[in-house]
């Protein structure tokens, strides 16, 4: 139509309403336009995490405006620069740190599962060349956590005992790898004996099925029956009482969420009587981000990539994230190259 402007459209996986996975679609979405402190990436691969899945869903107290995009684990090439931008590049490879001064990408704001996505520019962290971005995408949000959860917030000491729940996961791999390399003993805890084979490669000196016995008291056999240093429960529900069973006098829980419920029974006893501390760990900062990236490029640790996908499926990965079989990281890539647009 004569006077009509034409308006450039990516492709998208956008959660159209909340609720089940028919409610998702792959679709054509405006292209983002730089703010004058923002940059806009050509998205080479996002990582899913179980918050993809809650923003979908819906959680209590936290409505979501649709159409909305997730996505906070973005990998990709500068290709767009806001005029007050200064240090950056076109061409420039890099990771985003989600957290925002506007709110979590992905969460709060308009995320990555696109073919481009806009974030402000004092989120990047640099990427090196060795590091290719289906792996850089496993690494903000399961690595930024875990760091937090360990070292600023668990106090993990060399030649402690740690339990880590929900250890097949992007976050729990991530944890296990890192506290093997801080020098604990690590105890991971799993359902099914399928995923135990890889939590031992990557570390984890006991695997427990909780499936098939309490690990709670299989914890505290483990550990010389003293209980253990450190438990890291981010599942909370049914799991929640026998992790604080299994802690040691003056031991530390530590948690950054909650997959299962987060309103479980619990067993003040245990508490007082030893003198537990109960330990919240909320999110990361950019230090952590470029911290994990080094540990990444020095091959101190390494992103488990469970399966990739197209980002057309997202469906089909939001499917298999939810069936709980996966180890490590679902990632999903748009196969944009840089200079498209």
């Amino acid at each position: 139509m004569e006077g009509s402007e034409h308006v450039p459209v990516m492709k998208a996986a956008v959660i159209e309403r909340q609720g089940g996975l028919d409610g998702l679609s792959y679709r054509e979405w405006p292209d983002p336009v730089p703010g004058p402190n923002d940059v806009v990436l050509a998205v080479e691969a996002i990582g899913l995490n179980h918050l993809d899945i809650f923003v979908r869903r819906g959680m209590p107290g936290f409505p979501v405006k649709t159409p909305f995009i997730s996505g906070g684990d973005i990998a990709g090439v500068i290709v767009r620069l806001g005029e007050n931008v200064q240090g950056w590049l076109l061409g420039d490879r890099v990771l985003v740190n989600p957290i925002t001064d506007e709110g979590m990408i992905g969460e709060q704001i308009q995320g990555g599962m696109a073919e481009l996505a806009r974030v402000p520019a004092s989120c990047l962290v640099r990427l090196p060349d060795e590091v290719d971005f289906v792996t850089a995408a496993a690494i903000p949000i399961n690595f930024g956590t875990a760091l937090r959860m360990l070292e600023t917030i668990g106090r993990l000491r060399k030649g402690e005992f740690a339990l880590i729940l929900g250890a097949s996961g992007g976050v729990g791999t991530a944890c296990i790898q890192l506290a093997r390399r801080t020098g604990a003993t690590v105890i991971a805890v799993t359902r099914g004996p399928e995923r135990a084979p890889a939590l031992s490669r990557l570390g984890a000196h006991s695997v427990i099925d909780s499936a098939a016995e309490d690990f709670s008291a299989a914890a505290w056999r483990i550990s010389g029956r003293q209980g253990v240093d450190l438990a890291v429960n981010f599942t909370g529900g049914a799991t929640w009482v026998p992790t604080l069973r299994a802690l040691k006098r003056r031991g530390r829980l530590v948690t950054c969420g909650a997959t299962e419920s987060f309103d479980p029974k619990t067993d003040i006893r245990y508490i007082w009587s030893r003198e537990l501390q109960i330990l919240g760990s909320d999110g990361y900062t950019q230090s952590d981000i470029e911290r994990a990236v080094e540990l990444v490029h020095r091959s101190e640790v390494t992103p488990i990539i469970h399966k990739v996908f197209h980002l057309s499926e997202v469906q089909e990965a939001h499917r298999l994230l939810e069936s709980r079989t996966v180890v490590g990281k679902i990632v999903l890539t748009p196969s944009l190259g840089p200079g498209v647009r």
